[in-house]
């Protein structure tokens, strides 16, 4: 079975002003669309076809056509996922305690997580992970993500 683009769970324009819906429409169905049909291309004919995104990320090796198309199509997922035109805020709950926990108060969060994305060299992205029962963040260079071995960042992506 073939992966194929999700549809985005809100509106193009529902993100404004924070992103505009000329960016949202060029990313969505420019850049992950190509992630997706080139990760079908890449898998078509091997043991990958049929496998789950994450069993992918997870055993991928030293394929790029497959480590590239398949982290960019995982990982705009999960980003069309976490954002939401009503979202926002201090989180509660488990992850609210979560993340006290960890990183001391929500502010703490946000500023690592910030010096994580804003001291990666060149593209990538910032993840906060579930990591042996706690929670961590970390970055990956270019479409890599945390599901991936030897990437120095690894855990369950949950942002």
């Amino acid at each position: 079975m073939a992966f194929e683009l999700p549809n985005l769970p809100y509106a193009h324009d529902a993100l404004e002003p924070h992103i505009d819906a000329r960016t949202m429409e060029i990313h969505h169905g420019k850049h992950h669309a190509g992630y997706t049909s080139k990760l079908n291309a890449a898998i078509e004919g091997t043991s990958m076809e049929g496998q789950s995104i994450e069993d992918i990320c997870k055993n991928v090796g030293d394929n790029a056509a497959v480590r590239n198309n398949g982290g960019g199509y995982y990982n705009h997922c999960l980003f069309w996922e976490v954002m939401s035109p009503n979202g926002g805020g201090t989180p509660s709950g488990d992850l609210g305690d979560a993340i006290n926990a960890t990183f001391g108060s929500f502010d703490g969060f946000k500023d690592a997580f910030a010096k994580a994305a804003a001291t990666r060299f060149g593209s990538g992205w910032a993840w906060l992970c579930v990591k042996d029962g706690g929670l961590e963040v970390c970055s990956t260079a270019n479409q890599d993500n945390p599901l991936m071995s030897g990437v120095g960042c690894e855990g369950h992506p949950i942002l």
